[in-house]
């Protein structure tokens, strides 16, 4: 699978174990975060990940911020998007199962990275349920 991964400062470190854990699977990852520590606007990284699932350069997508918030707003701009904020393996499972959630955004400031990578590895291994949901889902997009 290909998964496009952005992240402001709050996700770096975040961001580096999600990597190594995607790669030890054999995910392609494609990096759209900063590297530092340093400040930086979280737009300028998050857009970059929603145009790569938009235009399928990427199968999914995973988001990084503080709060999680930033970058799920910004992602959910894009038309096709459907970022689903998850704090929990849980809340990541149905985000997929239910919501055909295709960008993943994680709160680095209210989960461990343990926590982070089974929200990441639950996200990646769960399909979309389709039937009922299918017809909520095509709600979503505004015309």
């Amino acid at each position: 699978m290909k998964i496009s991964i952005g992240n402001d400062h709050a996700g770096t470190s975040y961001k580096l174990a999600i990597v190594k854990y995607l790669e030890s699977k054999g995910h392609q990852v494609i990096n759209r975060g900063t590297d530092s520590l340093d400040s930086v606007d979280y737009p300028d990284f998050a857009h970059p990940v929603a145009i790569d699932v938009e235009s399928k350069n990427a199968d999914l997508g995973i988001v990084l911020c503080g709060s999680g918030n930033g970058v799920a707003i910004t992602v959910n701009k894009h038309q096709g998007i459907r970022c689903s904020l998850c704090w929990t393996k849980e809340i990541a499972e149905l985000a997929r199962l239910h919501n055909d959630a295709n960008i993943l955004s994680i709160p680095a400031r209210f989960t461990s990275q343990e926590q982070a990578i089974s929200i990441v590895e639950t996200f990646l291994a769960t399909s979309f349920e389709g039937g009922r949901h299918q017809n909520r889902v095509n709600k979503i997009a505004c015309q």
